[in-house]
C-alpha cells in the first residue's frame, strides 16, 4: 500500500473529531478558549434567518437542537488541539450544476454546513447522483490577532471528489477521499478584510469506484425497500474551519503505548521543519508525569513511570502536549495539546486457544454493529450529545466493543470512545460490491493509508477490518500483510465474514470472522488466529411511531412481543457464555446498535426515542459473558464407561427421569417401585462422543449401538446408521450448571437437552418455538447425573 508523506502544503491532521479534548482542568481551560474564538463570518443574517431545515422522516431527541448558524461547535479535533481557530459550520450559499461544470454564476440555495445535501438537517433533503456536482460558498474574515501566521484551512471529511477555491484561486489539488480529513494552508490566497471560499464536491456515491461503504442512491424520503444498503451522503459532512499556525508547525502525533517497558513510543509530525526539535509532555490532573525531547518525524520514547492502563472498566486518559522548539535557544514555535491511553492488544495462547489479549489478558469483547446512520443528518449526527449518546448506551447495555461497520466517524466519535471505553473495530470502507478496477484499488488504499494515520494514536481502536463479505475484494492477503505492518500495534482482520456471500478468506490476520444468522454459530480458531463472530443476531421488532418506513422493516429474526425479543437476546449471549466462548470463541459482534432505514432490527429505534430491550437484563447478560471469560468456570467431565440416570431438576418435577419409549425420549417417575423395564429404559451408558471425545453421547442400557439424538428438534432414542449426521446429532457437550449439568448439541449452537410437558427437545432459549420458550429454560435443560436405575 502506497504511504503518503505530509507536506507543508496539505497537512494530514489525526485523532478524533470535533471537540474538547480531555476532561482536565488545563484542557478544558484551553477548550473554553477554543469555544469562545468561534466567530461569525458566514452569508448576511437575513439570508441565515430565512434559511429552513426540512422536515425530518423521524426526529431524534437533538434535531431541534441545532443551531443554525454555530451547528457542531466543539473544537473537531481532539488529539490535536490548538486554542486559536475558527468554525466555519452554518449557512453557506449552495447549487448544483451538471458533473462536468464550471462553477455557476449564481448560488440560488441556502445549505446548512456539514449536513449532506441529501439530509433534512442540511436543508436541501435532495437526491444527488452521479451526474451532479455539488457547489458550496461562504464569506469570511480571518481573525485581526491571527496577523504574521499562516492560516490553514482544514475539512474533518467531504465525500468524495473536492476542490476549493479561495479569493478565485485554487487552494492546491484536488481532494479524492470521503472518510479522511485534509487540509489546504490558504495564506498565500487570503486578502485584507473578507474573503471568500468556493468549494465543489463530486460525488459518484456506488456508480463509481471509490469507498462508499453501504451509501446508495436512493430516494432521501422514506421508501420501501432498500435492504442493507441506505441512502448516499454526498458533500461536505463534517466541520469545516480555519486555524493559524506557525510556518513551522506540528501537523500529528503519532502515539503507540509499549507495556513491555512502560514508554509512549511518540512521533511528532511536522510541515515546514528546518532544524526544530520536540518536546512531549505527559500529566494527569495538571500534575506532570514524564516528559521527553526528540526529533521531529522520528520516534522517541516517553518513560510512564508505573503507569494507569486503560480498560473499558477504567478508561483512564494521559493528558499531552507537544511543543516544537527552534535550533537555536529552544523557544517554543508551536504547541499542540492532545490525550493517549496506556494499553496494549496482541492475540496469544489462554489455555491452548488463540485468544485477543487487552493488556496481556484475555477478555472477551462484546459488542454491537454500529452503522453510524441518523434519520435527520443521515452521515453526520445532529450534535455533539448525539454522537456521545450511542456510544454511551453501549456502555449502559454492558457491551465492551463496538465495530464501526464500514464507515469512519468523525475523530469526535473516537474520543468519546476513548473516554468512554469501547474497543472500537474500525471498518475500512467497502467499495461497491463489484471487482474494483486498478484505478480503484490504488485509490482505496491510499484513502486507507490516511485513515489508519489519522487514527492510529486512539487508544480504542484495536483492530483494523479490511474488507466485509467480499464485497469488492482483491488481494486479501497482501492488503493484511501490509496494514500489519504499517500498524503493528493493532490487530488486523482480513475479511469479516469468511464463511459469507463468496468471500475469500486471505488466511492470514490476527483473527478468523464469520457471519452467522441468527447464530450464534460455530467459529473455529485456528493455530495462529483467534475465532470471532463478525456479526450474529439480527433479531427485530417494530416499535409503531418509530419506523422509518411503516410496515416496510424487515429484521434477521422477527420477534412476537418485546418479551420474545428480550428472551431471544439473552439467550445468544448466554449460549455464547455457557457453550461458544468455551469452546475457543473470543468476540461477537451483534446486529446491531440501532435500526437503519428499513432495517428493524436495532436494540434502539432509529431515531433513538426507545431502547427496545429491558437494559438492566441486557447489561446483566454482557457483564457476565465478560466475567466468564475472565473467571472461567471449571469443565464438566462425565464417567465414560458408566451408566448413569439423568434426573430432571426442575422444582416439582425433580423425581422425574429421562427415559426411552416407543424409540422416543420422555420424562416419567421412577423409584424403587418401578418395574424393571421403567428402570432399564432410564439407564443409559455414559461414552465419548460418537463425533468428538471432548464431548458425550448416551448409549441405551437395554438397546446397545442405539443412542439419544436430535432430529427436527426432538429427541429420539435410535441406532446409528453409520453416517456423519447421525454421530454429529448423537453427540452431546457438558456445560456447568448449578446443581447439575446442560447438554449442549454438538451440531446445533444454541441447542440444549430439555424437558417440556414430558417430552425431550433440542431447544433454544428465546427462540421462536413451542419448546424454546423461555420459563424456566435454565431449570428445565438442567440434569443431574445420578446413579443408574439399571447396574
Amino acid at each position: 500500500m502506497r504511504r503518503p508523506t505530509p507536506t507543508a502544503a496539505r497537512q494530514d491532521p489525526a485523532g478524533p473529531r470535533r471537540a474538547r479534548s480531555r476532561a482536565t482542568a488545563w484542557l478544558g481551560a484551553l477548550l473554553l478558549l477554543c469555544a469562545s474564538l468561534v466567530v461569525a463570518g458566514g452569508p448576511a443574517e437575513a439570508k441565515a434567518a430565512a434559511w429552513q431545515p426540512k422536515p425530518s422522516p423521524m426526529t431524534t431527541p437533538w434535531t431541534s437542537q441545532v443551531p443554525v448558524d454555530n451547528p457542531l461547535p466543539e473544537y473537531p479535533r481532539p488529539q490535536l488541539t490548538r486554542p486559536d481557530w475558527l468554525n466555519l459550520n452554518g449557512i453557506w450559499d449552495f447549487a448544483v450544476t451538471g458533473a462536468s461544470a464550471g462553477q455557476p454564476a449564481a448560488f440560488p440555495e441556502q445549505i446548512r454546513v456539514p449536513f449532506v445535501a441529501e439530509s433534512a438537517l442540511s436543508g436541501i433533503q435532495r437526491r444527488i447522483t452521479q451526474n451532479d456536482k455539488l457547489w458550496y460558498k461562504r464569506n469570511f474574515t480571518v481573525p485581526a490577532n491571527w496577523d504574521g501566521r499562516r492560516v490553514q484551512l482544514n475539512f474533518g471529511a467531504s465525500d468524495w471528489q473536492t476542490t476549493v477555491w479561495v479569493n478565485g484561486r485554487q487552494a492546491g489539488a484536488a481532494h479524492s477521499g470521503g472518510f479522511d480529513s485534509f487540509a489546504y494552508d490558504i495564506t498565500p490566497l487570503l486578502t485584507t478584510g473578507g474573503n471568500t471560499v468556493v468549494v465543489s464536491v463530486f460525488d459518484p456515491s456506488q456508480t463509481g469506484g471509490q469507498a462508499v461503504g453501504k451509501q446508495r442512491i436512493n430516494d432521501v424520503t422514506p421508501h420501501p425497500g432498500g435492504g442493507i444498503f441506505y441512502t448516499a451522503a454526498s458533500g461536505i459532512w463534517q466541520t469545516v474551519w480555519l486555524e493559524p499556525t506557525a510556518s513551522a508547525h506540528i501537523t500529528r502525533l503519532d502515539m503507540v503505548p509499549s507495556l513491555s517497558d512502560n514508554t509512549l513510543k511518540v512521533t511528532v509530525r511536522g510541515a515546514g521543519i528546518a532544524g526544530q526539535t520536540a518536546r512531549v509532555t505527559v500529566s494527569s490532573g495538571g500534575t506532570t508525569v514524564a516528559t521527553a525531547t526528540g526529533p521531529v518525524n522520528s520516534q522517541f520514547s516517553v518513560a510512564i513511570p508505573n503507569p494507569r492502563l486503560w480498560t473499558p472498566e477504567d478508561p483512564f486518559l494521559y493528558d499531552i502536549r507537544a511543543d516544537l522548539l527552534s535550533g537555536t535557544g529552544g523557544t517554543t514555535v508551536d504547541s499542540v495539546g492532545s490525550y493517549t491511553g496506556m494499553r496494549s492488544i496482541s492475540v496469544g495462547k489462554v489455555g491452548g486457544v488463540q485468544r485477543p489479549l487487552l493488556n496481556g489478558k484475555f477478555v472477551f469483547q462484546t459488542g454491537t454493529l454500529d452503522q453510524g446512520y441518523w434519520p435527520d443528518g443521515i452521515y453526520t449526527a445532529p450534535s455533539d450529545e448525539a454522537l456521545r449518546y450511542d456510544l454511551q448506551k453501549h456502555k449502559d447495555l454492558g457491551f465492551n466493543m463496538v465495530r464501526k461497520h464500514i464507515k469512519v466517524e468523525p475523530q469526535r466519535w473516537f474520543y468519546w470512545a476513548d473516554r468512554l471505553g469501547l474497543l472500537v473495530w474500525q471498518d475500512m470502507p467497502s467499495m461497491d460490491t463489484r471487482t474494483p478496477d486498478s484505478a480503484a484499488r490504488v485509490q482505496w488504499e491510499a484513502e486507507y493509508d490516511r485513515i489508519i494515520d489519522q487514527h492510529r494514536s486512539s487508544p480504542s481502536l484495536v483492530m483494523w477490518v479490511n474488507q466485509n463479505e467480499g464485497w469488492g475484494q482483491y488481494d486479501q492477503a497482501r492488503i493484511a500483510n501490509e496494514v500489519k505492518a504499517y500498524d503493528p500495534s493493532r490487530l488486523v482482520n482480513n475479511m469479516s465474514g469468511v464463511n459469507c456471500c463468496g468471500s475469500v478468506d486471505g488466511g492470514n490476520g490476527d483473527v478468523i470472522d464469520n457471519h452467522i444468522y441468527v447464530g450464534p454459530g460455530t467459529t473455529t480458531p485456528t493455530a495462529t488466529r483467534a475465532a470471532v463472530l463478525g456479526e450474529f443476531g439480527g433479531l427485530g421488532w417494530k416499535v409503531p411511531g418509530h419506523e422509518w418506513y411503516p410496515g416496510g422493516g424487515f429484521s434477521y429474526e422477527d420477534q412476537a412481543s418485546v418479551a420474545a425479543l428480550n428472551n431471544r437476546f439473552v439467550g445468544l449471549i448466554d449460549t455464547i457464555r455457557e457453550n461458544q466462548m468455551p469452546s475457543g470463541l473470543s468476540a461477537s459482534v451483534y446486529t446491531e446498535i440501532t435500526d437503519v432505514e428499513n432495517e428493524a432490527n436495532g436494540l434502539l429505534t432509529y431515531d433513538r426515542q426507545v431502547v427496545k430491550v429491558d437494559a438492566a437484563r441486557v447489561r446483566a447478560a454482557n457483564l457476565a459473558l465478560v466475567d466468564a471469560s475472565r473467571n472461567p468456570p471449571p469443565p464438566v467431565t462425565l464417567p465414560t464407561g458408566q451408566n448413569k440416570s439423568l434426573r430432571v431438576t426442575t422444582p416439582g418435577h425433580t423425581g422425574k427421569y429421562l427415559r426411552h419409549q416407543e424409540g422416543l425420549a420422555f420424562t416419567a417417575p421412577v423409584d424403587a417401585n418401578s418395574d424393571s423395564l421403567l428402570k432399564n429404559d432410564a439407564t443409559w451408558k455414559i461414552v465419548p462422543g460418537l463425533a468428538g471425545s471432548g464431548c458425550y453421547s448416551f448409549e441405551s442400557r437395554n438397546y446397545p449401538g442405539q443412542y439419544l439424538r436430535h432430529r427436527d428438534f426432538r429427541v429420539y432414542k435410535e441406532a446409528g446408521d453409520g453416517s456423519a449426521l447421525f454421530r454429529a446429532d448423537a453427540t452431546f457437550c457438558a456445560l456447568p450448571a448449578n446443581g447439575g449439568v446442560r447438554l449442549a448439541a454438538y451440531n446445533m449452537p444454541g441447542g440444549y437437552l430439555r424437558h417440556i410437558n414430558s417430552e425431550v427437545w433440542m431447544a433454544t432459549r428465546g427462540g421462536p418455538r413451542a419448546w424454546d420458550n423461555a420459563a424456566s429454560f435454565t431449570e428445565d435443560t438442567t440434569w443431574s447425573v445420578d446413579n443408574p436405575w439399571a447396574g
